[in-house]
């Protein structure tokens, strides 16, 4: 049996340097992570900031966009018999380490890595608003802009089937999901 234990995004440590290895929280300068992390890679530290892609409504189209998860937080993984964390609070970008009281805060290995399992899950997920059939829906783009309908099914992963009102009559039309938002 082997006495290595592997942490995340390390090569195998034997246990008494994993057991001083631990992950802290990095409070940062408002729109300032990149930048945080950046410099604290160059001191040596193993950065953690976890981002997310989300799907948002500008203007007149959909776009797709990477956000930090926890804005103004980030996560370092730090070796506490090997390295310092004083140079943390003076890193560009970067405010301290969160504390609760004299203790930095510090949050468990297995919490990180579910993060990580569901960050990156969720890079790879169609990010399109969730509807469901029955859903109010008003069309922005195409012929039937500014009409109302409902949400009857996906058809497939760009289009809707929807239901809406023409002639005095309930028609099913197939529009480009991107077209159509949820109604108040």
């Amino acid at each position: 049996m082997s006495n290595t234990v592997t942490a995340i995004g390390q090569r195998n440590i034997d246990p008494a340097s994993a057991a001083q290895r631990c992950w802290y929280v990095v409070s940062c300068k408002p729109r300032q992570e990149l930048q945080a992390q950046e410099n604290l890679r160059r001191q040596g530290f193993e950065v953690y900031l976890p981002r997310l892609k989300v799907r948002q409504r500008r203007r007149d189209r959909w776009v797709e966009s990477v956000q930090v998860l926890f804005p103004r937080y980030l996560f370092v993984h730090v070796d506490r018999a090997a390295q310092s964390t004083a140079s943390i609070r003076s890193t560009r970008g970067a405010v301290g380490l969160v504390r609760f009281g004299a203790e930095p805060a510090t949050v468990p290995n297995r919490v990180i890595a579910a993060i990580i399992e569901r960050e990156d899950a969720g890079l790879d997920d169609d990010l399109q608003p969730a509807f469901q059939s029955g859903d109010p829906v008003r069309m922005l783009e195409g012929p039937f802009a500014g009409m109302d309908g409902i949400f009857a099914s996906a058809d497939g992963e760009k289009r809707a089937v929807l239901l809406i009102e023409l002639l005095g009559k309930t028609n099913r039309v197939r529009v480009d999901r991107d077209w159509i938002i949820r109604a108040a």
